[in-house]
């Protein structure tokens, strides 16, 4: 399989919105939301082992250590994805909101 082109928040966000969007708006923001919330939670879990794994110098390489690192990038890519579906299904354009927030104008008030 050749290797995928490069992401972008736009095109992750065209991504979602293309594949999902009837359903997350059928949904809607209230459903979607606790759904991001509950992925948040999946990724503290998810921190909280790898940070306990540290703790107790699980090897590296592992297969204790690999499915925990493999766990850990799921989560996040899960909140991801729920979150640009809440930006989606709200009509915000996140990598517009991105640059906004933390590249137009990112005095010490940018990153909270």
């Amino acid at each position: 399989m050749p290797p995928l082109p490069p992401i972008t928040i736009k095109s992750f966000q065209r991504h979602i919105r293309d594949r999902y969007d009837a359903t997350d708006r059928a949904r809607g923001t209230p459903a979607t939301f606790l759904w991001f919330m509950e992925e948040v939670g999946e990724l503290a879990t998810a921190l909280a082992t790898e940070a306990k794994k540290d703790a107790t110098a699980v090897p590296a390489g592992t297969d204790e250590s690999v499915a925990s690192r493999a766990n850990l990038e799921e989560e996040f890519a899960d909140v991801l994805a729920w979150l640009t579906t809440l930006a989606n299904i709200n009509a915000i354009d996140l990598e517009t909101a991105v640059r906004r927030k933390y590249l137009e104008d990112d005095g010490p008030e940018g990153h909270k």
